[in-house]
């Protein structure tokens, strides 16, 4: 066994799954075999608000090959926990456009999607409001957003520092709608045994299987099975991998319900059903439209002495969910009297959900343009007015850090990209028809660990073992990750270890998400390789074998834990045209003990290519006037192509945390995100003169700047 501390990792490991994915032999949830497979395909509703009064399926039911026809009036009954999204086919009421009021299943698809077309719908159409503004009449104040963080926040006097401020920056800044599209859509596998009854750790001896593409199988055991009416013990969720997923999988939405209530009224078969890209921008999640008054107050030097951020975002009838904007800027900088407040905007749209960075990627986009605006108004090296403003401890609990080296990556970064901070004129730098502007921002995201997460350890003989854990890889590396970890922690090779993930049969794993898995399934595989040490030595017999959740981590109690680092970008636009491109970006990062430094870099570059595509690309268009979104579609909704993301390079401090896990570790999914957006409009603003405070940057809004 070896001694403490763990120290995951640190070596470059190739992929452990990546054989079987270039191979194909890698199952993705569709793709499981089922014997007689169904198809499933939905009808949405082209109604923003109201009822359906009839859906006619005489001609769909009679298509050779039509298995059933599923309406609100003959669908299976859900229980009452079936509440918001997961009431599908309860009721005929509408409450946005592109829910699911029906569905066929057939033996094969096209039939499916034969049938469904000729499905007739008459509705009772009622008036809606799909227009998301932040001076909507009906905003309100949440109980808590996102992550549980109360709405509100104040601290100091905040209006008497902007009555004496010699500096104020003032502006409103928006982001977007958008929607997660990963590579492989939604998609679940359901089917429905009647005649099971679990006994002996039988794997199928389950009412429900679900094989879906989820970031957590316990969480869609945990919510569904109550939806459906079933112990948890007789419901199963597989998902071995997944094709990405940026938070939209971190929960069940409309379509597992749908799968499983098609599945029992077919008990026995395999009901198949693969969201369709269009759909994609439907029922299953999405990033919020944002917009944030910012004020800030400084002195001469650049201290600030007042923050205010007012944060606005759109929720759902279907589902209250607000994006905790306001939160990042509640402890980043030194500043005695700071005010942050949330308010939701409930409008007849499907529910937001998860996006990458929820709350921090838009929140922090607008609080690091103001702050570069700041430095514009005082005349301050953007770098060196964040250092001025370095809280030695956090400004809202009066906790002392875990670590924060920001400031190291301040200037380790700013030498490494080649920052000059005597070259801050904007629109003065050229090289023939391009003019170029150089850019940065600060990048924050909170370290988390969720409890609950349980591993099996067992010995197989020979110096191997068996590690079990319901976690799940999004493809960003868990199970090379988890591997190095319970390696590090058994004292063997990371080729003995035999690891098992992504299954609800397993023992109990937490949600990847919000940059959590990697540390709370590590911390639970070392407490449990700890204790399989402590009772069998370091000769186990063939056989032991020992379960144990993760250690509750009171340090956490004691100091805030946040990863940090910094963007810098480099933009060129073209003097003509005001095309725009990112030839270079780099970014430095402390987020404690890296576990793989080949799959964190890849998670922190495409976090950063994520914040170019918000910073210039990404928008989900939604006609308020019939409340759906119109480029819904990877044609029309734009995101970067290979030739948009050139060299993209990010790096991070040797450094180690024990504090916030065992393995020194904390989480890097999300922080590349963080800021990045605002790095690449803060250097548009330095190569055109041009402030961008609405996402995307168009062509059209650097027309000003433009020679």
């Amino acid at each position: 066994m070896s001694p403490e501390p763990i120290r995951a990792g640190g070596r470059s490991t190739a992929r452990i799954d990546g054989p079987a994915k270039v191979a194909g032999t890698a199952p993705y949830a569709y793709e499981h075999p089922v014997d007689d497979p169904a198809y499933l395909v939905p009808l949405t509703s082209t109604i923003a608000r109201g009822r359906v009064d009839r859906i006619d399926t005489a001609a769909a039911e009679a298509v050779p090959g039509v298995l059933k026809v599923l309406t609100p009036w003959n669908a299976p009954r859900l229980t009452e926990e079936a509440e918001g999204e997961y009431s599908v086919l309860q009721t005929p009421d509408v409450l946005y456009r592109g829910q699911i009021i029906g569905a066929v299943v057939a033996e094969s698809f096209e039939i499916a999607r034969e049938a469904c077309s000729l499905l007739k719908v008459e509705y009772s159409e009622e008036p809606h409001d799909a227009l998301f503004r932040a001076d909507h009449p009906d905003a309100y104040t949440p109980e808590t957003v996102n992550g549980g963080y109360e709405p509100d926040s104040e601290r100091g006097d905040v209006d008497a520092a902007f009555a004496r401020a010699e500096t104020v920056i003032d502006q409103w800044y928006s982001t977007p709608e958008e929607h997660n599209n990963p590579l492989e859509p939604h998609t679940v596998v359901a089917i429905w045994r009647n005649d099971v009854v679990p006994s002996n750790g039988e794997t199928d001896a389950h009412t429900l299987t679900l094989y879906t593409s989820t970031q957590h199988p316990h969480g869609v055991v945990e919510t569904l099975a109550p939806v459906f009416g079933l112990d948890a013990a007789r419901m199963r969720v597989v998902c071995p991998y997944i094709g990405g997923g940026f938070g939209s999988k971190g929960g069940p939405h409309a379509h597992d319900v749908l799968g499983g209530l098609a599945a029992r009224a077919l008990p026995g078969k395999g009901i198949k059903f693969a969201v369709s890209r269009p759909d994609m921008f439907g029922y299953v999640g999405y990033r919020a439209p944002t917009a944030s008054h910012i004020r800030l107050a400084a002195d001469r030097d650049g201290r600030l002495t007042g923050l205010v951020h007012e944060a606005f975002a759109q929720s759902s009838r279907v589902t209250e969910f607000v994006e905790q904007a306001g939160v990042p800027l509640r402890n980043l900088y030194d500043v005695a009297n700071a005010r942050t407040s949330h308010r939701a905007i409930t409008l007849d749209v499907p529910a937001p959900f998860w996006m990458r960075a929820p709350g921090e990627a838009p929140g922090m986009f607008a609080g690091e343009v103001a702050m570069d605006e700041l430095a514009a108004e005082l005349g301050i090296d953007p770098i060196e007015l964040r250092i001025r403003n370095e809280p030695e401890s956090d400004p809202e609990t009066g906790k002392p850090w875990s670590s924060r080296r920001l400031v190291e990556c301040l200037r380790g970064g700013a030498q490494r990209f080649g920052w000059d901070p005597s070259d801050r004129e904007p629109g003065t730098r050229r090289q023939g028809n391009t003019l170029i502007g150089t850019g940065m921002a600060v990048a924050t995201y909170p370290h988390m660990v969720n409890p609950g997460s349980e591993a099996q350890i067992r010995y197989l003989g020979e110096g191997r073992y068996s590690v079990r854990i319901g976690a799940t890889d999004l493809g960003t590396g868990a199970w090379t990750a988890l591997t190095l970890i319970a390696a590090d922690a058994l004292g063997c090779r990371p080729e003995d270890v035999d690891l098992e993930i992504g299954d609800s049969a397993l023992p109990n794993g937490t949600v990847a998400g919000g940059s959590s898995g990697t540390s709370s399934w590590g911390t639970a595989i070392v407490t449990a390789a700890e204790q399989f040490g402590k009772r069998f030595g370091d000769d186990p017999p063939v056989g032991a074998e020992l379960s144990a959740s993760a250690a509750e981590n009171r340090e956490l109690e004691h100091y805030t834990a946040q990863s940090f680092g910094v963007h810098f970008a480099e933009v060129h636009v073209d003097a003509d045209t005001g095309e725009i491109r990112v030839p270079r970006m780099f970014g430095l990062f402390s987020v404690g003990r890296v576990i793989n430094p080949r799959t964190a870099r890849s998670q922190v570059i495409g976090g950063m290519s994520f914040g170019i595509s918000m910073a210039l690309f990404e928008e989900s268009i939604r006609d308020a006037r019939f409340g759906h979104v119109v480029n819904h579609d990877l044609s029309e909704y734009h995101v970067p192509t290979h030739a948009d993301i050139r060299r993209v390079e990010a790096d991070w401090l040797d450094d180690e945390d024990l504090h916030a896990t065992p393995m020194g570790s904390r989480g890097i999914g999300e922080i590349g995100i963080v800021g990045s957006a605002a790095a690449v409009v803060n250097a548009l603003w330095h190569a055109t003169g041009v402030r961008i405070r609405n996402l995307p940057a168009r062509l059209d809004d650097l027309l000003p700047g433009l020679p």
